[in-house]
């Protein structure tokens, strides 16, 4: 199996692209802690794939310290970090609430700066290591009103390559995966927007060269690529997964 023996934390993983690449991840034989605000739900995923679940709300920079403590106290090696958690907060520069981006930038990136930060100092000592921080199609193109999340996500590009700059000479490999559109409940905030499922689904099928959604399965086994040895020489790069709606 391509990861096993491997300890991997997943942030955000009880639904969506973050469950499908822990569930990948443990069927490959790592053992995946799953962090999530929603601790009933991380549980049953937990339970579905054989995994650890640890409730733990990502913006609290106190909690999310003492989780990955507990982790590394439990196990005694951190091998893999996806930093998944995220949020979609919609509105242009006029209309996104000041808190709405601010909420943002304390998920979408200050969460994935303290998990990396926390993670960091046990891969430098075991001398390997793979960050995978989780950012979007809207992270290197222009996204109709929605400045907070856009801003946010090319922030998470610009932090990885930091990260693969500093860290590669301790063996550690950080990357970031650009989802385009998968169909998950986290595009309800541009759902809203758009003015319905109906319409979301239009501006998909002419926007997308592929003319659809992404399966849960197809992001999957990107995160699978990039957090195994499959993608061992790999490190600071951007994977887009999207459809081909970023060459268009």
């Amino acid at each position: 199996m391509l990861l096993e023996g491997k300890v991997a934390i997943v942030t955000g993983a009880a639904s969506g692209i973050g469950e499908a690449g822990a569930a990948a991840m443990a069927r490959e034989g790592a053992r995946v802690v799953i962090f999530d605000r929603d601790g009933d739900r991380a549980r049953a995923v937990a339970k579905r794939i054989d995994a650890e679940a640890v409730a733990v709300d990502v913006a609290d920079d106190a909690g999310l310290n003492a989780a990955i403590a507990d982790v590394l106290s439990r196990h005694g090696r951190i091998d893999i970090l996806h930093n998944h958690a995220g949020i979609q907060v919609a509105g242009d520069l006029e209309q996104v609430a000041v808190k709405g981006f601010d909420d943002s930038w304390a998920v979408n990136v200050r969460a994935h700066f303290i998990a990396a930060r926390a993670v960091v100092p046990a891969m430098k000592a075991q001398g390997s290591g793979v960050i995978l921080n989780t950012s979007s199609s809207s992270g290197i193109q222009y996204d109709r009103e929605m400045i907070a999340y856009a801003t946010t996500k090319h922030a998470v590009v610009a932090m990885t390559r930091q990260m693969a700059g500093d860290f590669g000479r301790y063996g550690i490999r950080v990357n970031a995966l650009c989802p385009g559109w998968v169909d998950t409940p986290f595009n309800a905030p541009f759902m809203e927007q758009m003015g319905g499922r109906a319409a979301l689904e239009a501006y998909v099928a002419e926007r997308v060269p592929l003319g659809r959604w992404a399966q849960l399965d197809e992001m999957a086994e990107p995160i699978l690529f990039l957090v195994s040895d499959r993608s061992s020489y790999m490190t600071g790069q951007v994977l887009v997964v999207d459809g081909g709606e970023t060459v268009v």
